[in-house]
């Protein structure tokens, strides 16, 4: 991944905000508990991270990414905010991560992903993974591309085309892989699709 985002990850932020719907979405529906704890899954640049300490001053936020490329442009970015003393970033596997070890914090009141489940690998073993680290009463939020089955067939090939260029392939079985994640560990779930399925929105709830 340093490897595709050696150079990406000094204009990731200006060129991903015209497509990468319905992030703030998810932001807004955090919602962490007074003193909470969120963790971000793929944090990337940070983007995510600083609006959502900005929009939840009273939670405690978290970012693991794989990148160490990306990670060092998030420090910078937290730093500038002036946000160092609330995000805590730190290099791991979406799927194996270890909370305790990275951050000292075993579980967390909030996880969420946004559009990274279509670029990791072993995408339903990051649900999972995020699921395991939730607290009691916690809730796992999940954004990223849906399959456009409300849009016209050309926009779809030409979105999934030009995607596939930066290895991104949206997730179809995605709301079958949260439900079954869900009652493996007899949590709740749920799935809505967003702007005529360009987004798809999901959600674990411990």
């Amino acid at each position: 991944m340093d490897a595709v985002y050696a150079m990406q990850r000094h204009i990731y932020d200006a060129t991903r905000k015209y497509y990468l719907l319905g992030r703030d979405r998810l932001i807004d529906h955090l919602a962490p508990p007074p003193g909470g704890t969120v963790l971000e899954v793929g944090c990337g640049t940070a983007r995510n991270l600083i609006l959502a300490a900005r929009r939840w001053p009273q939670a405690r936020f978290y970012g693991v990414d794989i990148s160490e490329a990306m990670l060092e442009t998030a420090r910078a970015k937290v730093a500038k905010a002036g946000l160092s003393d609330r995000i805590v970033l730190a290099q791991g596997d979406a799927t194996a991560f270890d909370p305790q070890a990275l951050f000292g914090a075993a579980a967390f009141d909030r996880v969420f992903a946004s559009y990274t489940l279509s670029m990791i690998p072993d995408w339903v073993g990051a649900i999972a993974q995020g699921a395991r680290v939730l607290a009691p009463g916690g809730v796992l939020h999940i954004v990223d591309f849906g399959q456009q089955e409300r849009m016209p067939h050309w926009w779809r090939r030409m979105l999934f085309g030009w995607l596939a260029r930066f290895h991104v392939a949206p997730r179809r079985e995605l709301p079958v892989a949260v439900k079954h994640v869900a009652r493996n560990h007899g949590y709740d779930f749920g799935f809505e699709t967003l702007l005529r399925g360009y987004a798809w929105a999901a959600m674990v709830r411990a």
